[in-house]
């Protein structure tokens, strides 16, 4: 019988698409490669979703959030991604959290969750998110720098220990490392973060947000990055053994 994912099961059969209708999958950070995760995984048949973000869509998300557009602008992007969720399959469940994640944030990550993704900015976050996910032997995978890159054909999946150049996978190799984590899943790109000249960037930054070292952003980056992380987890979530 035809429905929306039958191009889908005539590539991975009927079975695996019943894998993916029931597992879950939490998403921390829905920007410009969490938003992209999240489609990646709505069209491939994901239908039990947690949302964590605290932001709302911005003026300056459009160039790179497929979850942005003049219409959602001023929208909670937890809402923005359901909505457009249950747009593609309304079979979907959606949780959602609307809260900036940190290490004194309440229990999101549980044994009904199937597998992390971590898209969040924040170091102490994202550490916080991978041991969380670590204690209920949940996978995860993070994601590193996209910021200030061109070049997506330098994006790649591998161990943190593996990785070189950016600059957050080096804080985050010495966090894990000095926490005694010993592996972690990763999409990061080796391409050199290109410099922001200080000039335009006086332009273009509000006073308020300039020592926050704004990165430049473009469409192509985080969307790629975010479309890789959802291939991982679904191929991880078909090729789990069953216990």
């Amino acid at each position: 019988m035809i429905n929306q994912f039958s191009r889908t099961e005539l590539l991975i059969g009927k079975d695996n698409i019943e894998k993916l209708h029931s597992a879950k999958v939490a998403v921390f950070g829905i920007g410009g490669v969490g938003s992209f995760v999240v489609e990646g995984l709505a069209r491939a048949g994901i239908e039990n979703f947690v949302l964590v973000d605290n932001d709302e869509v911005s003026l300056t998300n459009l160039n790179r959030q497929i979850i942005a557009t003049h219409k959602t602008i001023g929208k909670t992007k937890v809402e923005v991604a359901k909505e457009r969720i249950l747009d593609i399959n309304p079979n979907a469940k959606v949780e959602m959290h609307k809260e900036f994640f940190m290490p004194e944030s309440d229990e999101i990550i549980d044994k009904s969750i199937d597998y992390v993704v971590d898209c969040v900015d924040t170091v102490t976050a994202k550490i916080e998110i991978i041991i969380r996910a670590n204690k209920y032997n949940i996978p995860v995978i993070s994601c590193m720098g996209t910021g200030n890159k061109l070049d997506p054909t330098k994006l790649e999946i591998t161990d943190i220990y593996k990785t070189s150049v950016c600059p957050l996978a080096k804080v985050m190799r010495k966090e894990l490392k000095n926490r005694n984590i010993k592996k972690l899943k990763v999409v990061y790109s080796k391409e050199e973060p290109i410099e922001i000249d200080e000039e335009i960037y006086n332009e273009l930054v509000e006073e308020e947000n300039k020592k926050k070292k704004i990165p430049g952003s473009i469409s192509f980056v985080p969307s790629v990055a975010g479309l890789i992380i959802a291939s991982q987890v679904i191929k991880d979530i078909i090729n789990k053994k069953e216990n």
